[in-house]
């Protein structure tokens, strides 16, 4: 009786209905979001078909390390949920997609404000939807890479994905 409210919270979305939300109401809502919010990141664009996206992060008090750069933990939320989101929107209801694995390759610190940029072409979508139709799962990889007001690359960032059509049950491990 105490807990009657986690059954309520149960199917609590922080975004509802962001499966029909219009891309700008869903970077307004993003931006609000705690982890994003709280680093410092902005969502400055996310195209109307969700097939790319813009993020951004400044240098503040609250998002500096010891030695006065970017903290990496941020540099690194700040590439967190992109990918999947546009292969999210582009495949459709009929997959799964979650993040698999991420790594993340610091270049030079970072100082000022930072920016990165996700796309994935609709050509590399329809592959992605092909080879998950054929196979029980698909584990695509893609880069993108943290650049500084000067345009060098701060960090690179790999994430693999994992991709299933929801009629494929998944294998049983060994």
């Amino acid at each position: 009786m105490k807990f009657d409210f986690l059954k309520k919270l149960k199917n609590f979305r922080l975004v509802p209905n962001a499966d029909k939300m219009k891309a700008s109401t869903f970077r307004k809502f993003i931006n609000l979001w705690p982890p994003f919010l709280g680093a410092g990141i902005k969502v400055s664009k996310i195209a109307p078909d969700y097939s790319s996206a813009d993020v951004e992060m400044k240098l503040r008090s609250w998002n500096k390390n010891y030695v006065g750069t970017h903290y990496g933990g941020s540099i690194f939320s700040m590439t967190d949920p992109f990918f999947a989101l546009i292969l999210i929107k582009g495949l459709g209801k009929d997959y799964i997609v979650w993040d698999k694995a991420s790594e993340i390759k610091f270049k030079k610190p970072g100082k000022g404000v930072i920016t990165a940029h996700f796309n994935i072409a609709k050509e590399k979508v329809q592959e992605i939807r092909e080879l998950a139709e054929k196979n029980d799962k698909v584990e695509p990889k893609f880069v993108v890479e943290v650049k500084d007001e000067a345009g060098d690359v701060v960090a690179e960032v790999t994430k693999t994905l994992y991709v299933r059509h929801k009629s494929k049950p998944p294998k049983p491990r060994p």
